[in-house]
């Protein structure tokens, strides 16, 4: 159950900045669940067109960051870090809900866990969270490919 700080975390991951959006791993459970955590910031760059006089972040990318999440869980799971070459895509994205803006200086707790892997498909559980209330939930097909 032992958390990861930023640099475990790049290990699992290809994404880099700006895109990156798990910022540290609170919990890890193998083949069970997960619980992290990102900051955000009024730096982020996508504030600057997601509104300029209302900056809220975007709900693809909460989605993003729990997919983020659920891929640091999947490779924390089989015990193996990624290639240079290995990508997680998304294969389906079912009841996606929304249920309050995300607003610079909040910190979302990002939760997945795993609802099933069969055939290489792995499906996950999410919830973002601010201050403990759900601001998006979903489930989350994924799969590993080498480029």
């Amino acid at each position: 159950m032992s958390g990861m700080d930023l640099n475990e975390i790049l290990e699992y991951l290809p994404h880099r900045y700006p895109f990156l959006l798990v910022d540290r791993v609170l919990e890890v459970e193998p083949g069970v669940r997960i619980k992290a955590l990102k900051n955000v910031t009024a730096n982020e760059e996508f504030f600057a067109g997601h509104f300029p006089h209302h900056p809220v972040m975007p709900g693809v990318l909460i989605i993003e960051a729990l997919a983020q999440t659920a891929a640091i869980l999947s490779f924390r799971t089989v015990d193996k870090k990624p290639g240079d070459r290995t990508v997680v895509y998304f294969v389906g994205i079912d009841n996606a809900r929304f249920k309050k803006p995300v607003f610079p200086g909040d910190q979302l707790i990002l939760e997945c866990s795993l609802v099933r892997s069969v055939h290489g498909i792995w499906k996950f559980a999410g919830k973002a969270r601010v201050d403990g209330a759900v601001v998006a939930q979903a489930e989350l097909l994924c799969t590993e490919k080498t480029l």
